[in-house]
C-alpha cells in the first residue's frame, strides 16, 4: 500500500470516528498534527485508526515498541510499503 493509499485510509477512519461522535469531518493533510489538538480525536481515537491500519495493510511497525510520529504524514508512513 502506497502513503498515497494509506493516507485515503486514514481519512476513511477518520471520518467514521468523527461521524460517531456527531463531529464535522475534518479534511487531512501530511502537516497536520495527530495529537496536539488540531484534530479532534483522543488517544482511543488513534488507537483506532493504527488498528485499521495495521489490519488492512498487514504491517505492525510498533512490534518492537513505541515508535514515534507525530503528523499524519509520519504515521501514513510507518504502514507504507
Amino acid at each position: 500500500m502506497s502513503k498515497e493509499e494509506v493516507l485515503l485510509r486514514i481519512q476513511a477512519v477518520l471520518d467514521q470516528v468523527l461521524d460517531a461522535k456527531g463531529i464535522p469531518r475534518v479534511k487531512l493533510s501530511e502537516d497536520v498534527a495527530v495529537m496536539d489538538g488540531t484534530l479532534p480525536i483522543d488517544s482511543l481515537d488513534l488507537a483506532q485508526i493504527v488498528i485499521e491500519l495495521q489490519s488492512v495493510t498487514g504491517r505492525d511497525p510498533f512490534r518492537n515498541g513505541f515508535v514515534e510520529f507525530r503528523t499524519v504524514g509520519e504515521l501514513a508512513r510507518l504502514f507504507a510499503a
